[in-house]
């Protein structure tokens, strides 16, 4: 059955049939042992966003935190101004901005500031995806960081304190000239959240270095969320893997976040002049822990033609499209009629829905090859 399977999938294109209807398959590859489907799709091109007001995919955040409440030196102001396109109204007023304009063409940035307010803080970003029953999933992002030491750039998956997958990025720690460039995995889970979030303790925390400078160019991040394992990437590179009762089980959401608080075992800052990072796009192919979704999935996917209805997944962002500035137009895609699989329930039931749809698609697909 395994070499069937790499058959199919050999054979097919990275669009496997007509149209994704029925769900998004990723490929098998060395880290799983057998093709995923994931059944929504939500992708968007920041770099042909100008008014977020006209988004509802993504919404900028603003809040504060204390200084006490994020274990640090300052709090942290998250403010919507610091979250702003290329070619937004508010562009010109970030020196960042202006400065790193021809490297970062038509990109979103997130900006950290470098002078403390009056109440103590230092002004953060953040941009959260509007789903937040975004389950097993294959999610990516394609960003360039900061050369400014003193932030914590994160893209994450976060369902609450106790259930949270993250990718960051401490600028500190990077070194131009000796090619150092660190990436931090974290997984938090029940353990981390009593060890005070120090994810380190409770063996959910991977420090891997990367083989590229993430501040000259942009560059795709991914990880994949699957029943009791997290697969982490980077341009499609393998990078870390974690599994066991520590992984998160249920549906969350996606979250873009650039921050410091003085914290010197972490971010470390507030940088010397304010930091921007920038972020190109963000692909997400997923399941949903929304019960009515998967209703609806089953009824439009019941028939044999629609269960082909299904597009393969790449494994990473071409480089070609990494280096473009994304002017082609938007393409920002909420699946809003597609698949869900099930509700937040222990992990080994989830999987069933999906192999399930994933063995109609591929009789499916042997059907329409035979004809």
């Amino acid at each position: 059955m395994r070499w069937v399977l790499g058959v199919l999938l050999a054979t097919a294109s990275p669009i496997a049939c007509e149209t994704c209807t029925c769900g998004y398959v990723l490929a098998d590859d060395a880290h799983k042992s057998s093709p995923v489907l994931f059944t929504d799709r939500l992708e968007t091109n920041f770099a042909s966003l100008s008014d977020f007001n006209r988004n509802s995919a993504w919404t900028r955040q603003q809040f504060n935190v204390s200084a006490e409440s994020g274990r640090g030196k300052y709090g942290k102001s998250f403010e919507v101004e610091n979250v702003f396109s290329y070619a937004g109204p508010n562009v010109f007023e970030h020196q960042d901005a202006k400065r790193d304009a021809k490297k970062s063409p038509r990109a979103m940035g997130l900006r950290v500031g470098s002078i403390p307010t009056a109440m103590g803080a230092i002004g953060a970003a953040e941009i959260d995806s509007a789903r937040t029953d975004m389950f097993w999933g294959s999610y990516r992002v394609l960003m360039r960081l900061t050369r400014a030491s003193g932030t914590c750039a994160a893209f994450f998956w976060y369902r609450n304190d106790s259930q949270e997958i993250d990718m960051e990025f401490l600028s500190r720690e990077f070194n131009i000239a000796a090619k150092v460039f660190p990436i931090n995995l974290v997984v938090h889970s029940p353990e981390s959240m009593r060890d005070g979030y120090d994810a380190s303790k409770s063996g959910t925390l991977r420090r891997v270095e990367l083989s590229f400078d993430p501040t000259s160019a942009f560059h795709e991040y991914r990880f994949d969320y699957l029943p009791g394992r997290v697969l982490f990437f980077a341009d499609g590179q393998f990078l870390a893997e974690m599994s066991g009762k520590k992984m998160p089980n249920s549906g969350g959401h996606v979250i873009l976040q650039h921050w410091s608080n003085g914290n010197t075992l972490w971010s470390g800052g507030p940088p010397s002049s304010d930091a921007v990072i920038w972020v190109r796009s963000v692909k997400a192919y997923f399941n949903s822990s929304d019960a009515q979704r998967d209703k609806k999935w089953n009824d439009k996917c019941s028939s044999e033609e629609m269960r082909a209805k299904t597009c393969q997944v790449a494994n990473e962002t071409s480089e070609e499209n990494r280096s473009s500035d994304g002017s082609a137009g938007d393409d920002d895609h909420a699946n809003d009629d597609g698949p869900t699989t099930q509700e937040d329930s222990p992990g080994s039931l989830k999987m069933m829905p999906t192999m399930a749809r994933l063995a109609l698609w591929i009789v499916a697909c042997i059907l329409l090859s035979s004809l």
